[in-house]
């Protein structure tokens, strides 16, 4: 199946900046989220497209690449994750440090990248995760040497102990960049000095982690040379989408439906916190959707500081679909008050109406004298 364009999916321009693509997104996860589309599997897949999508764009690098190559550009660049396969330890080691044991000398460890997925509530409270990485490890048998008691260096025969065949040949395949070959390699880790291992850690989260956070951990990353000091460990925090909450810096927001009746005469609203704790929270007189009141100190805490941000109520005003027989007697004894008194808003649509066919020529009776305009 081909993918579609990320900026078509977010439907937003490709000069779009940061701030438009966060809003196009925010804006999408919340119509297509599953737990509002609950059994929708064309909204579950738009929820991913959209999540994806953004994913891409949100992230600089990510994007420059999709920019100049399209989808091919993002394929096999990821860092592989605590689950995923380490390839070919030859090409790590000659990715990371250049050529182990080469003749430019000894090298540190190479870091080591993945990205960590949590909850929004982790990310609130703080959590400590247990992972399991594959890594590249010295060898214990023979410490990062690759040779044993009887080994000999012997010069490569196949690029005279350059590592290297010629200007532009590339590392050279019968050494591996050494220079050298063994006579009598180790047999744990076939004279290359270093294995391939899978090493448990345990991290910890501090709270008011945010989307695309790196968190580092000195010396948890590949092995270095004997001698050398190993490489670090980053962590990349990726959110997971929350049911109620969406998250903007410290901000939380979160939609709360409410009656006409709750909209017209205002009045106290409960509010979910991401704690679980219910807020009460006061609906002004009046209220129309998409009016929003602030709760101050109930969003995500600062990760250093610890200062919690505001949460962020949306207000909708839900239209009754199924009324009672008194509930429509009343609604419709409403209707007829607000024909007898038009609220000023409707008023100034009615005028606005009349001025615009009368701008045409047309006849129109106006809103309030009963004059017709010819």
């Amino acid at each position: 199946m081909t993918k579609r364009d990320y900026y078509e999916v977010l439907g937003v321009a490709r000069d779009a900046d940061g701030e438009t693509i966060r809003l196009a997104h925010r804006k999408l996860a919340m119509q297509y989220h599953p737990d509002r589309n609950p059994g929708d599997k064309d909204a579950e897949q738009r929820f991913k497209e959209v999540t994806e999508a953004y994913e891409v764009l949100r992230d600089p690098d990510k994007k420059a690449r999709y920019d100049r190559y399209g989808h091919a550009g993002l394929e096999n660049n990821g860092a592989a994750g605590p689950s995923g396969p380490m390839g070919d330890i030859f090409d790590i080691l000659r990715g990371f440090m250049g050529g182990f044991g080469s003749p430019r000398g000894p090298r540190a460890g190479g870091d080591l990248s993945f990205e960590l997925t949590i909850s929004l509530v982790e990310a609130f409270q703080g959590v400590s995760k247990t992972i399991t990485l594959p890594r590249v490890a010295r060898c214990s048998v023979c410490n990062g040497t690759g040779m044993t008691a009887r080994s000999q260096r012997l010069v490569c025969r196949r690029c005279g102990g350059q590592g290297s065949l010629g200007f532009f040949g590339g590392t050279c395949p019968q050494c591996r960049g050494r220079g050298f070959t063994l006579s009598d390699p180790c047999s744990s880790c076939r004279g290359i000095g270093f294995v391939e291992e899978r090493r448990e850690l345990t991290l910890h989260i501090p709270a008011g982690v945010d989307e695309g956070m790196v968190l580092q951990q000195q010396g948890a990353g590949h092995d270095g040379d004997p001698g050398m000091p190993p490489g670090d460990l980053h962590c990349v925090i990726r959110l997971r989408p929350h049911p109620l909450f969406q998250r903007d810096g410290q901000d939380l927001h979160c939609e709360v439906p409410i009656t006409f009746s709750q909209a017209a005469l205002g009045g106290p609203l409960e509010v979910p916190s991401l704690e679980g704790k219910k807020i009460t929270a006061s609906i002004p007189r009046g209220a129309q959707t998409g009016d929003e009141i602030r709760i101050p100190g109930q969003g995500m805490p600062h990760v250093r500081s610890g200062r919690r941000g505001n949460l962020v109520v949306h207000l909708k005003v839900s239209t009754p679909k199924n009324l009672t027989k008194r509930q429509e007697e009343l609604f419709r004894e409403l209707a007829e008050l607000e024909g007898t008194n038009p609220s000023p808003e409707s008023k100034s649509w009615a005028e606005a109406v009349y001025d615009f066919f009368a701008s045409l020529g047309r006849g129109r009776e106006h809103p309030e004298s009963g004059e017709k305009k010819t």
